[in-house]
């Protein structure tokens, strides 16, 4: 809960497909005071202030003077050079994913956000996707996961390699429920259409054992996020896009099962029950979700539910990913 109610003054960076949508969030929002947004191209900047009434600054410093929290969207290219100029301002910021282009970049801003004592999250919006979030305290110690991120093809962010643009987004989910050192990654990228990969599948090893196998494309036929997750006595399945989860569960079968228990039983005659869970799955916003819980970690002053830290990580192993090709 957030006990203080602090409205706290933000301007957007950026007024793309997803800064509309921020900047639309963050105007509704109780948590924020949209001051208003500022973009490079004028042209868009004055049609943005037009039709939705939000308040255009055509000079990026002015708009970092007028606020608290700096949001940045814009392209990934130039996340560093946004963020460093609000933070070292003192402002708190929220950038998009990836957190920056380069480790050093985002190194940089890790000691920035020290120096200056300020918070920093980053938009890993999968984190609050709600089926996630409805099992992740049930994903205990996985050994094996599988994940599917695929996507139509979109011309939009065929500027970056499709593990920065689509698996970055696993990576971080990943590393966010195994607690383990990476150890080893091996990976392969195949570019149809666009200059980078636009098809990746990478398996990446972690110290205790676990394995995790992802794939990511932006050239299919549909839609699909699907991650697995597999773990002694559990499998538990995440559709991030259909909001849907599976828990499947095993445990000592019972002296007498009942007619309709399922029973395993293995070659050394132990017997398992098998028993489906149906966490409940609630609806949300998950983008408004990211953004008003930075701000309660601002007013209660408490740590970001996901650090410029965990950014760092998620892009630290994309790249090696992108690297082992």
């Amino acid at each position: 809960m957030n006990k203080n109610n602090t409205m706290l003054n933000v301007g957007v960076l950026g007024a793309g497909h997803l800064g509309k949508i921020h900047l639309r969030l963050l105007n509704e929002s109780p948590k924020y005071n949209l001051v208003g947004f500022y973009d490079p191209d004028a042209i868009n900047g004055k049609q943005v202030a037009a039709e939705f009434g939000y308040v255009f600054f055509d000079n990026i410093n002015k708009l970092i003077d007028a606020v608290d929290v700096v949001d940045i969207v814009t392209p990934t290219l130039s996340h560093f050079e946004c963020a460093k100029k609000a933070m070292e301002k003192g402002k708190h910021v929220f950038i998009e994913k990836p957190i920056t282009n380069t480790l050093e970049e985002a190194e940089t801003l890790l000691e920035l956000e020290k120096k200056q004592g300020i918070k920093g999250q980053v938009g890993h919006v999968e984190r609050f996707n709600p089926a996630f979030m409805s099992v992740k305290d049930k994903i205990n110690n996985p050994m094996f996961i599988e994940t599917h991120r695929l996507a139509e093809f979109n011309p939009r962010g065929t500027d970056v390699p499709v593990v920065l643009d689509l698996m970055i987004h696993d990576i971080d989910a990943i590393l966010s429920v195994v607690d383990s050192e990476v150890k080893q990654i091996n990976a392969s990228g195949v570019s149809v259409i666009s200059n980078s990969p636009d098809i990746a599948n990478a398996r990446i090893e972690f110290e205790n054992g676990c394995v995790a196998n992802l794939t990511a494309s932006r050239i299919s036929l549909k839609n699909m996020r699907k991650s697995r997750f597999f773990q002694r006595d559990a499998y538990i399945s995440v559709d991030f896009l259909e909001k849907k989860v599976e828990v499947v569960r095993m445990k000592d079968a019972p002296e007498k099962p009942g007619d309709f228990d399922m029973i395993l039983q293995n070659a050394e005659g132990v017997k398992k029950q098998i028993y489906f869970e149906n966490p409940t799955v609630p609806v949300n916003n998950a983008i408004l979700d990211e953004l008003e819980a930075f701000a309660d970690a601002i007013n209660n002053n408490t740590t970001p539910e996901v650090t410029l830290e965990q950014g760092f990580q998620a892009l630290k192993v994309a790249l090696q990913v992108i690297k082992s090709f």
